[in-house]
């Protein structure tokens, strides 16, 4: 008999139970395994299972932060900086979806899962400087934009232009003309092609349309026939301004053309007559009047005419009734009137009594408003002034509470403001802005061995300097390096030749008699030592040698014994031909006029510039001393060609 394997009882409710090892076993089977003890941890219970927090990078946290913060500053901003023209309802709904966005971008992003992190953090990026350019070109008052071009103008109206103008710092000149395509006070064209990127554009000048032109040529057609719904419907449509009309007895159908004064090509303002028939005879000697209120003239007149009334044409203003319409009628519509016996008087509109207001109260724009509401015509100019705010009235060709009528060009001068020096590439710009805004400028001259001939070493006032209304600019020119005339008397014309070429002179050859060589250099129309830029000409005079010498030349110069009677008194100097490509710069050195005698001044001048032809005058009470030239302003440093007289006018007692 085998031994029993003793084995502790079960306690069920503190109490051992006998089991055999089969029940034992059974036990075992059907009872789960005993969890491992482990400690207590209170997040456990703090918590469910089954969610997972992520801990967030501190980079992303900064950034969604300060997004959500910089979208609020955008927002204030937005309500105390934005332009009160430009705060409108649709500007503010779509700044408040924006915030709310970025608060749900926020929350999305401190919940999603780690992995995201590079998405986060370039979505943060992105709106950071989204607001940060927000908020910079709202305080500033700009806009920015990376890729602005010119926009297309044509058929907008002057007042869009205008605003669209101001925003975008830009001039605006406006020419008139006629369009029968674009409506009046519209776009007809712009100098600036569109799509040329808009930081280059500073001044544009459009083209508006006042309406059909009265000029335009077109072809009459043979309207023989035509009734007089077909006529009036021409006239109209092509705009002809001048038509007269009659009706006469006829056998021809009542109204309808039987002559007409012209066809073919004609301009609409000229003159032309039209012939109806009225029939054989009119019925009856009265008729029952219409209503011609707001009828055109042409209209008015033709029904009068067409019903052989009498009538008298006045005029006068009217704020409901359109220039050229029938304002009001003696008769009204539907009485009766007599052919014989009654005079129709019909007034026309000349449109509104137009009262100037005060323009120095109003802006641009609301001077174009206003012009446009009262059909005249705007011509805009620019000015600096530094008594007059940037942008206010200066001057206006009418003054407040004149009277004007539809159609009158009003000529409007901005202010620009205060002048300030701007910078500019070369000189001729600088001439172009001077000469574009009556700048007054002098030029001044002098040698620089680093800056060439001709372009700007300085300005009298630096970039940004403040420049008074009635300031001038003194603007100095270089003449280039200077160069030092050298002794050319003695010289052959070679050696003459080859010392100007050294030096980059230019110079002409004369020819006087001499007992010199000949080609040896006797005179010069510049002293030796005279300071020149490059390029001066300088005239030599050069021997011909003795009269001797040359008494056997084919054409002799002329002298007091073969030529006994002279047109003019001859000096024995050879004159030379006339040849106006022939230049010579003049200067007016001191020791030319500093002789105290007229007579030597004069002498002086001419034989230092041989090829200019001089004519002096002498004139008293100019107050300079004797000798000095009075006009030398308009004749130092000129270039005179040898065909021209210069006219030397010399202080004299």
């Amino acid at each position: 008999m085998s031994k029993r394997k003793k084995t502790a009882p079960p306690m069920v409710e503190g109490l051992l139970l006998d089991t055999t090892d089969e029940e034992e076993n059974e036990r075992k089977r059907n009872t789960p395994p005993i969890e491992k003890e482990h400690s207590f941890k209170p997040e456990e219970f703090e918590r469910p299972r089954n969610i997972v927090v992520h801990r967030k990078n501190p980079i992303v946290v900064g950034l969604l932060a300060g997004a959500l913060l910089l979208g609020f500053v955008y927002l204030c901003v937005t309500l105390f900086f934005q332009k009160t023209a430009d705060l409108t309802t649709v500007t503010m709904v779509s700044r408040f979806i924006l915030i709310i966005f970025t608060i749900l971008f926020v929350f999305y992003g401190l919940t999603a899962h780690s992995k995201k992190k590079g998405t986060l953090i370039g979505s943060s990026i992105l709106l950071l400087i989204y607001f940060g350019i927000g908020i910079l070109t709202t305080i500033n008052g700009t806009t920015i934009s990376f890729s602005e071009k010119m926009e297309d103008l044509r058929g907008k109206s002057i007042t869009e232009v205008l605003r669209w103008a101001q925003q975008n710092d830009v001039e605006v000149k406006q020419e008139y003309e006629y369009s029968d395509m674009v409506e009046e006070y519209c776009i007809i064209s712009q100098d600036i092609p569109i799509g040329q990127d808009l930081k280059s554009v500073k001044n544009i000048t459009v083209a508006v349309s006042e309406g059909a032109s009265p000029y335009k040529e077109v072809i009459l057609p043979n309207m023989i026939g035509w009734d007089t719904d077909r006529v009036i419907a021409y006239v109209e449509e092509n705009y002809l301004s001048k038509v007269e009309v009659e009706f006469i007895a006829s056998e021809k159908e009542a109204d309808t053309v039987i002559e007409q004064s012209k066809m073919g090509s004609m301009t609409r303002d000229e003159e032309i007559l039209f012939t109806f028939s009225y029939g054989e005879e009119r019925d009856g000697d009265t008729v029952k009047m219409i209503d011609l209120i707001n009828k055109s003239k042409f209209r008015a007149i033709f029904y009068l005419k067409q019903n052989g009334l009498k009538y008298n044409v006045n005029e006068d203003y009217s704020r409901k009734i359109k220039k050229g319409n029938v304002l009001s009628q003696s008769k009204e519509a539907g009485s009766t009137v007599n052919r014989e016996n009654d005079m129709i008087e019909i007034t026309i509109s000349k449109g509104s009594e137009i009262k100037v207001p005060d323009f120095s109260k109003m802006s641009l724009t609301d001077i174009t408003e206003w012009i446009i509401e009262n059909k005249l015509k705007l011509s805009l100019t620019n000015q600096y002034d530094e008594n007059v705010k940037e942008g206010k009235i200066i001057k206006a060709n009418v003054t407040t509470g004149d009277t004007v009528a539809e159609g009158t060009l009003i000529e409007v001068t901005l202010s620009k403001g205060q002048l300030k020096m701007p910078s500019f590439k070369d000189y001729d710009a600088f001439k172009k802005w001077a000469n574009e805004y009556g700048i007054a400028y002098q030029e001044e001259h002098e040698f620089n061995d680093h800056i060439a001939a001709g372009e700007v070493i300085r300005y009298s006032y630096k970039t940004g300097d403040p420049i008074k209304n009635d300031d001038t600019i003194i603007v100095t020119i270089s003449d280039g390096s200077e160069l030092k005339v050298p002794d050319l008397i003695g010289m052959t014309k070679r050696e003459a030749t080859n010392a100007l070429n050294k030096l980059g002179l230019n110079y002409n050859f004369l020819y006087k008699a001499s007992n010199k060589a000949k080609d040896t250099v006797i005179g010069q129309s510049i002293k030796k030592n005279s300071s020149v830029s490059k390029g001066t000409t300088i005239t030599v005079t050069l021997s011909k040698g003795n009269e001797s010498s040359t008494s056997n030349e084919s054409t002799p110069t002329p002298t007091p014994e073969n030529n006994p009677t002279p047109s003019t008194p001859t000096t024995g100097d050879e004159k030379p031909s006339c040849d106006s490509s022939i230049k010579t710069k003049v200067y007016l050195y001191d020791q030319l006029v500093d002789s105290g005698d007229p007579e030597t001044t004069c002498d002086s001048v001419k034989e230092a510039y041989p090829g200019v032809q001089f004519q002096c005058t002498y004139q008293t009470g100019t107050g300079l001393n004797p000798g000095m030239i009075v006009n030398s302003s308009d004749i130092d440093e000129h270039e005179f060609d040898h065909c021209h007289t210069v006219t030397l006018i010399i202080a004299k007692n």
